[in-house]
């Protein structure tokens, strides 16, 4: 199983980033899939996850309504919208899912413990 991110970029605030995640030897069909975010000293956040089961999706309080995950299970990809960026989303994006995902995207942030399949991550500078 491997998971490619990319689309990682240097920004000014305001303006827009579309992360990428294809997945090799894998289906995101039946698995909810998170965007993860980690900067140096810190511990890795959940930022957005997307339910396979509800096709219902959770996002911490700082990007909601900036940010939209979203996922094509034909194609094994996985999306996440980055709209109106700002200095504080700077951090190296990840991508991630696995078998024991399911069901674990109800309401509230993915947590990075219940995920084993991580992609190599991509980073994300948003500055002026």
């Amino acid at each position: 199983v491997q998971l490619q991110a990319s689309g990682g970029g240097v920004v000014q605030p305001g303006e827009s980033l579309s992360l990428v995640c294809a997945a090799s030897r894998f289906s995101f069909h039946v698995y909810d899939i998170g965007w993860f975010r980690q900067v140096p000293g810190k511990e890795r956040e959940g930022v957005a996850c997307l339910s396979s089961s509800v096709g219902s999706a959770a996002y911490i309080d700082s990007v909601k309504g900036r940010f939209t995950i979203s996922k094509d299970s034909r194609q094994s990809t996985m999306y996440l919208q980055m709209n109106n960026l700002k200095p504080e989303d700077t951090a190296v994006y990840y991508c991630a899912s696995g078998p024991r995902t399911s069901g674990t995207c109800v309401g509230a942030p993915p947590d990075p413990a219940d995920y084993d399949f991580w992609g190599q991550g991509t980073l994300v500078t948003v500055s002026s």
